[in-house]
Order: C-alpha cells, then structure tokens, then sequence
C-alpha cells in the first residue's frame, strides 16, 4: 500500500504578506490591456457553486473613456485616493434570474464575486499591482451609466495600482493592516480520536460521526 507524504507546511505566501490596501497610486504606472486581460483570467478560473460563474467587470484604465465615465460616481471618501490608480474594476454579480425578478440566481453569487475578485487580487500582487477593495461609490448611477440589466449589481469596486506609500505609512479609515490571532477566527477545531485508522474495529457511518460531532460541539441533544 502506498503512501502520499504530507509536505512541509510553508511560511504564509509572500504575496499575502505583503498585502495591504492602498490609498495612494503612483500616477506614473501604466496598466495596460494585457494585464487587464491576466487579471480576468485569474478571476475567470475562480471557482463557483455549480460553475455559475455569476460575475461580470466592467474595467477603465486611467485616461480611457470607461475610467472618466466612472469617476463622477465615486463617494466623497473614494474620490479622494482611487482616481489616482491605474485601473478601477466595477465587479458585478448576477443576482437574479433574467426575466423572472422573483428569482434568485444563486444564493452564492456574491461569495463567488468574491472569490474571483479575491483571485483578481493575488494575481495583481503577482505582476506588482496592489488593489484595494471598496463600496464608496453610487451603485445605481453606475449600473445606469453602464446600462446595467437588473438581474445583475455593482457589488463592489478595485483600484488596481502600484503603491504611492509604505504599509502603515498613511492613516485611513478602513485600511488598519491589524487582524484577529488565529485563535480569534477559529470557532471549533478537530482534534485527533482514538482508534482513527484502525480498521479491524466497525464504523459508524460517516454522516451519524460528523453529525455527533457537531451536536457535541454545540451542545444539541443527538436525538
């Protein structure tokens, strides 16, 4: 019988190390199409709940006419900083059914919109763009400045840039690169039991197992 090592586990992804939020672009950085097309391609490979893929972008390269048509609609506070990055990223999900407004499309869609922005982000960080992500800006004048089908919304939006100032260098509401200690995030966590491999002995299937588990873990009645 073979056996598949367990690797080493590595030190965090310097990437994500690295990553922080900034309010200040370097107005000298280009982005061009093709990075634009690199990062919709690490977002198109994100994964989705039944590959339903509920995400759409709409992306202005600073001095393009998409950039300028965005600005108007940005908040007070992200007027501020993100007209100075190189790209800004409108992310859309797809939140209904087209034709049927009564319809979900998918209970998942904006956690997918996530995942593939998040995706966006690390390959960004992998081609020297830092994004920050934000909300600060009018949602209903976007989608109607872009035609935007109801069934879709403009969840969410990300400056793409290279940095203008150290982690930490310039204070902004939001922006703290301070987090939880694990211990913090974590509400339960496993713990080996006995007899795990042993294969002599009977199993209890696998769903009255997790199911005990869990009942115990929160202190439900089994029955």
């Amino acid at each position: 019988m073979s056996t598949c090592e367990v690797p080493a586990v590595p030190e965090l992804h310097p990437a994500l190390e690295r990553r922080f939020s900034p309010v200040r672009f370097d107005l000298e950085a280009a982005v061009t199409s093709e990075h634009v097309d690199t990062l919709l391609e690490a977002a198109r490979r994100a994964p989705s709940a039944g590959s339903s893929q509920p995400w759409m972008f709409i992306a202005g390269i600073r001095g393009d006419d998409v950039h300028a048509r965005l600005l108007p609609h940005l908040a007070r506070s992200s007027s501020q900083w993100a007209p100075s990055a190189s790209l800004l990223m409108v992310n859309l999900a797809q939140v209904q059914v087209e034709g049927e407004p009564e319809w979900e499309y998918s209970e998942f869609a904006r956690y997918d919109l996530g995942q593939a922005v998040a995706h966006m982000t690390v390959q960004g960080l992998s081609i020297g763009l830092e994004a920050h992500q934000f909300r600060a800006f009018d949602r209903q004048a976007i989608e109607a400045e872009f035609a935007v089908p109801t069934h879709w919304e403009a969840t969410s939006m990300t400056a793409f840039g290279v940095a203008d100032h150290l982690p930490g260098e310039i204070r902004a509401a939001g922006t703290s690169r301070e987090r939880a200690g694990r211990d913090d995030i974590v509400w339960a966590r496993g713990r080996v039991l006995s007899g795990i491999g042993h294969t002599s002995a009977p199993r209890a299937d696998s769903a009255a197992v997790t199911g005990g588990i869990f009942n115990d873990r929160l202190g439900l009645d089994p029955s």
